[in-house]
């Protein structure tokens, strides 16, 4: 059941899946997002703006910024969003944006250019061409872009012409990932999202013709009345599309937390071992198809920077998820952003009327956050070489943070026992290495040296693996 060898994945088998098939955080941060507190507020997120020039070694400037709003509801979502067809809105969100973006550079010192920009959502795209334009605008003049930069948004189809397309190109964006989800017409009116193969493939032709530099594809399986057999299909679409990355997610269905999966039913999703199987199938199709399987959930063609990044071990980890760049400094604006200056993360409220009493009162609008401590920024380096390159070398972090590796983490090597017994890790007397049927458990491997994890109960809050 193993891919080709050029993949470096395996698949295991059901039993030894259902065995270590756990929650697990994604590791997007560690400490995790659910770990930030109230003690943390826009003093501390003042002083590591003001700080920043003083850092040993200065990292480049990322920007993320948090448009939550959506013409419509997909009732699988779990973002924070806002479903609203007035644009009156977002005029009162972009002005905020503006606001928010003049208190952080009030504070803010080092380089102030970005060498990467990200808008998220909800769906960026909600903007109309005006609004966007107006919206980089209002950015760039207080932090310009930087040369070769990578400048990403996230993009819904449905609400993204070629026109747009072209718009996003003019002011500046070189990088972008499309919804998709699925192409089959049962499971996109089961979700509240139709978007027919036609369209997406007009946005991908145009962000090709425009000279986008990258694109991605978001899929996920385990959604209501999807098969392995309509979901081969939508693989043999997306390979017809040929992009450069495919992200694969796992539906995660729950209806208490989420108010729009409650539209959904039970009764239409896949079993456990269908949705197993459809996940098989994909790995299995995209690697042979000349995508490599970067972790977790995502795949980069061969010749893809990603790829390159993993082979050569530089490959790096964030709340955007992969990245080739160094580390940067993120500075997160809007609802629900969440920004990590050096060894401090700070977030802002995930209701609008909090976001905007914090920033028309003139303060930056942080209402939790966390400040790493030594043992933090040890295992943040551990976490994250395990989830980026799936492999651990002692040595690197011995004389990065002078500890005795075998020492400082024996019993996190006690609990790799289970993973070499089942040959998903190999530990060796200078590293530890993820073998490749334990890629796919990554998460559950790193987990392990989550301190906090360890000390707590609250695993059950995560998504499983599969």
């Amino acid at each position: 059941m193993s891919n080709p060898a050029k993949s470096g994945v395996e698949l295991p088998e059901i039993d030894l899946l259902r065995k270590f098939d756990v929650p697990a955080p994604r590791y997007t941060s560690y400490p995790t997002a659910d770990r930030f507190n109230a003690s943390f507020g826009p003093e501390d997120y003042a002083r590591v703006l003001h700080e920043r020039e003083n850092a040993k070694n200065p990292a480049d400037l990322s920007l993320y910024v948090h448009v939550p709003f959506c013409n419509d509801v997909c009732f699988y979502c779990g973002c924070n969003k806002i479903v609203t067809r007035d644009h009156t809105r977002s005029k009162e969100y972009l002005e905020t944006i503006g606001l928010e973006a003049d208190l952080v550079k009030e504070h803010l010192t080092g380089t102030q250019e970005l060498a990467q920009l990200h808008f998220g959502g909800g769906s960026p795209t909600f903007l109309e061409t005006d609004e966007l334009e107006l919206m980089m605008e209002t950015l760039t003049k207080r932090f310009p872009l930087a040369k070769n930069g990578e400048f990403s948004i996230e993009v819904d189809p449905r609400s993204c012409n070629p026109d747009k397309v072209a718009t996003l190109a003019k002011i500046g964006l070189n990088r972008m990932s499309l919804g998709v989800q699925d192409f089959n017409p049962e499971v996109q009116k089961a979700v509240n999202r139709i978007q027919p193969f036609e369209m997406t493939k007009e946005t991908l032709e145009a962000a090709r013709a425009n000279g986008f530099d990258s694109v991605n594809m978001d899929l996920i399986y385990g959604l209501p009345k999807q098969t392995r057999k309509t979901f081969e299909h939508t693989i043999d679409q997306i390979l017809e599309l040929q992009p450069d990355r495919i992200a694969l997610y796992h539906y995660a269905h729950l209806p208490n937390h989420f108010k729009a999966q409650r539209r959904i039913l039970s009764a239409d999703l896949p079993d456990t071992l269908e949705k197993v199987n459809i996940m098989f199938d994909a790995i299995t199709r995209l690697t042979s198809n000349g995508y490599r399987y970067i972790g977790m959930d995502h795949f980069a063609k061969e010749t893809d920077e990603l790829s390159i990044a993993q082979q050569e071990g530089s490959l790096q980890r964030n709340f955007q998820g992969y990245s080739t760049m160094a580390e940067c400094d993120m500075v997160a604006l809007g609802v629900s952003g969440i920004s990590k200056i050096d060894g401090a993360y700070a977030c802002n409220p995930r209701e609008l009327d909090d976001y905007y009493a914090a920033i028309r009162e003139g303060r930056l609008a942080t209402n939790r956050g966390y400040q790493l401590n030594d043992d933090d920024l040890l295992r943040h380096y551990v976490i994250m070489k395990i989830m980026c390159n799936f492999e651990l070398v002692k040595k690197d972090v011995e004389e990065r943070f002078g500890i005795d590796f075998d020492k400082t983490f024996a019993y996190e090597l006690g609990k790799m026992k289970p993973y070499v017994k089942h040959e998903l890790v190999e530990l060796y007397d200078d590293r530890l290495v993820v073998s490749a049927k334990g890629k796919i458990f990554v998460r559950a491997v790193a987990m392990h040296f989550d301190r906090y994890l360890r000390e707590s109960t609250r695993a059950g809050g995560y998504s499983r693996i599969a």
